[in-house]
């Protein structure tokens, strides 16, 4: 209803002279992946002897600066991949937009400014990472060249005319050859248009193109205060330590790598506008999704509420409006939340009631007064989430020009006050000093204030890590010992079930497979490398957060071949065998480990692949300890697929995916904790 509302509300608008299409301008919106508002040579040159990095270099984000507006205090209302594109997106907050997570589609009933643009006669695309969950749709866009979540950075696969397609070349250079084909295909066109290009770097692992890879060789970032002040969830590893001992200290320079790769793509872009006769009548738009920490307050990733991880860099060009807007600085709070109204501003849209942002124009332009309206202060909002080692609980916070007041509900003892105009780097905590007793009450009113203002309320949606609610909060450890989650003995072979004995129902379906008899004369399940056994998903058989064991008897008859997988390559497990080498392989969070043997098995062997209470992928052969692995964690999340006994046809765990068992098999188990004797 919303959405049609504000349809006929556009339609209506465009009837006037003055919004007539031609007028229109296009839009081209350029983001980044965990890029800190600093990593811009433009800032680093401004901060002089206090930027981390004078060496990193962005010459076309510093001619985008230079030709538009830079906004200096530019900021993000939830520090998260997900959550923060859903708000660019929505122009919402996140417990109103339906995304408080990494882990849901997002709703394709959204009213975003796509959907309003395309709705007044605006043809639509979205290039490059989407990142919401696992989600194919992008809704509100006529034109789409994406990506399913993070990809990887050379070779992906991308998603064109709704098909996967195997692609070659580093990844942000592929979007940037797309959209590129975008432009060049609007030379001349009668409607105007919005690209949105959404790059995948800097985000980790940090992957540059080979132009980039010697790039800022040999250097080092310049310490900041508050490198030995941790975060106070960090719990035991919270304790102050000693300030470095040098004046500089090692920085991922792939990170700034990536950054730079993607600077040269932001060129070809501006290049190309200019070249098509485009730029004139195109607003451009550079920001990132988050902030990212590089070592202050002990932290990498982003999500909690000090600067480093709130604050981006927003960049505007808008050529037609004039040297108002060229070269210019603006220190007022712009926020993520800004982006969809400023758009349909510029394109005589009517904002729908419901987005939470402000359009920008007004500060872009110099209007008189535009400053004095302008927000003195903006909420945030975190909510924990089942990520692999974030210990970040809820926060909400309130930035004002000059104070910050953090707040972690239910662990009340971990709040913050910080004076930014006293401190910028956030390292005196004032919120027990009598002497600031004024600066708190007056941060408490403007919490509440802000609270209600944007009906804010723990959502439905989000996904909470396995320590949510338990004593203890981030620092819970899962019990190790849980029961029997599955038992396939060959004798319980009913037609086409394979029925399991643990008592939890999770029967398998047979395709395929006979029984003969195995050693001694005992039952076993013949594969013949087609053969297969499905085991549909359940609660029962979910191997988040826990320890985990899967074991097999089997003896094969080839040397390749799964025994048993589940999940794919974002979360997941599989026991197989390569070269008759018996391997265990585990994927958390797309990052692969795999113990596996030395030496070949012959004959019948009982394989054992665990996830250990220590984080360990751990291989077992016949009892012994064949090879061990660390863990990033344990697996973070249920996987989607359903568990294949013999095969791995689903999204596989490895790639290239072994081929299905042949051989004899003559049980299965799987155990959530540790080996059974």
């Amino acid at each position: 209803m919303k959405l049609r509302i504000a349809v006929a509300a556009v339609l209506c608008a465009l009837s006037s002279p003055a919004a007539a299409p031609q007028a229109r301008p296009n839009f081209l919106f350029l983001y980044t992946d965990d890029q800190r508002y600093d990593a811009l040579s433009v800032v680093q040159a401004e901060q002089g002897p206090r930027g981390r990095f004078p060496w990193f270099k962005t010459p076309n984000l510093d001619r985008l600066a230079a030709d538009g507006v830079r906004f200096r205090q530019a900021f993000v209302v939830n520090s998260l991949c997900s959550p923060s594109r859903a708000v660019y997106l929505t122009g919402r907050y996140n417990h109103e937009n339906g995304i408080a997570s990494n882990f849901r589609p997002f709703p394709v009933t959204n009213t975003t400014h796509a959907t309003v643009l395309r709705a007044a006669g605006y043809t639509t695309g979205y290039i490059g990472k989407w990142h919401m969950d696992s989600q194919r749709e992008r809704p509100g866009f006529d034109f789409v060249a994406s990506f399913i979540a993070h990809a990887r950075y050379v070779d992906p696969v991308l998603i064109l005319d709704g098909k996967d397609t195997p692609s070659q070349g580093w990844i942000d250079d592929l979007s940037t050859d797309h959209a590129l084909r975008f432009l060049r295909q609007q030379k001349g066109a009668a409607k105007p248009w919005s690209l949105v290009v959404g790059f995948k770097s800097p985000h980790g692992p940090f992957e540059p193109p080979a132009r980039a890879k010697d790039r800022f060789a040999g250097e080092r970032a310049r310490v900041v205060p508050n490198l030995t002040t941790p975060a106070p969830y960090m719990g035991a590893r919270a304790a102050t330590t000693s300030a470095p001992p040098a004046t500089t200290v090692p920085v991922s320079l792939d990170y700034f790598r990536c950054i730079s790769a993607v600077d040269d793509c932001v060129g070809r872009l501006l290049e190309a506008l200019d070249q098509l006769g485009l730029a004139q009548n195109t607003v451009v738009v550079f920001a990132s999704d988050n902030g990212f920490y590089l070592g202050e307050h002990g932290l990498g990733d982003k999500r909690s509420a000090y600067d480093e991880s709130l604050r981006i860099p927003f960049l505007v060009r808008a050529p037609m409006l004039g040297a108002a807007a060229r070269g210019r600085v603006v220190d007022e709070m712009v926020l993520n939340l800004d982006l969809a109204p400023t758009l349909l501003d510029f394109a005589d849209v009517p904002v729908p009631k419901e987005m939470q942002g402000r359009s920008l124009r007004p500060l872009l332009t110099g209007e008189p007064n535009a400053r004095a309206a302008w927000r003195q202060s903006w909420f945030y909002e975190y909510f924990a989430e089942n990520q692999r080692n974030s210990r970040v609980p809820d926060i909400t916070a309130v930035r004002t020009t000059d104070a910050k007041l953090i707040k972690y509900p239910g662990f009340d003892q971990w709040a913050g006050l910080f004076d930014l105009t006293a401190d910028p780097y956030e390292t005196r905590n004032l919120i027990a000093d009598p002497a600031h007793a004024s600066l708190r009450e007056r941060l408490e009113r403007e919490h509440a204030r802000l609270l209600a203002e944007t009906g804010y309320r723990v959502p439905a949606y989000t996904d909470r890590p396995p320590w949510w609610g338990k004593p203890g909060g981030p620092d819970w450890q899962p019990e190790p010992a849980q029961p029997l989650r599955l038992a396939f003995d060959a004798a319980r072979l009913e037609g086409a079930r394979l029925v399991d004995s643990s008592g939890l129902g999770n029967d398998g379906q047979v395709h395929g497979v006979t029984r003969v008899a195995g050693r001694d004369g005992k039952p076993a399940l013949r594969f013949d490398g087609e053969a297969f056994v499905e085991v549909a998903k359940s609660k029962s058989l979910n191997p988040a957060n826990s320890l985990w064991t899967v074991e097999a008897v089997m003896k094969s008859e080839k040397p390749d071949g799964i025994i048993v997988a589940r999940g794919g390559k974002t979360h997941g497990y599989a026991l197989w065998l390569q070269a008759g080498r018996p391997a265990f392989s585990v994927t958390i969070a797309n990052q692969l480990v795999t113990a596996q043997a030395e030496a070949p098995v012959t004959g019948w062997t009982t394989l054992a692949g665990l996830i250990t209470a220590d984080r360990h992928a751990e291989l077992r052969v016949d009892g012994k300890i064949a090879a061990r692995l660390p863990l990033p964690d344990f697996i973070t999340r249920d996987p989607n697929d359903s568990m294949q006994v013999g095969a791995d046809h689903g999204s596989p765990v490895l790639t290239p995916s072994p081929p299905a068992f042949t051989g004899l098999l003559e049980s299965l188990r799987l155990i959530a904790g540790g080996p059974k004797p």
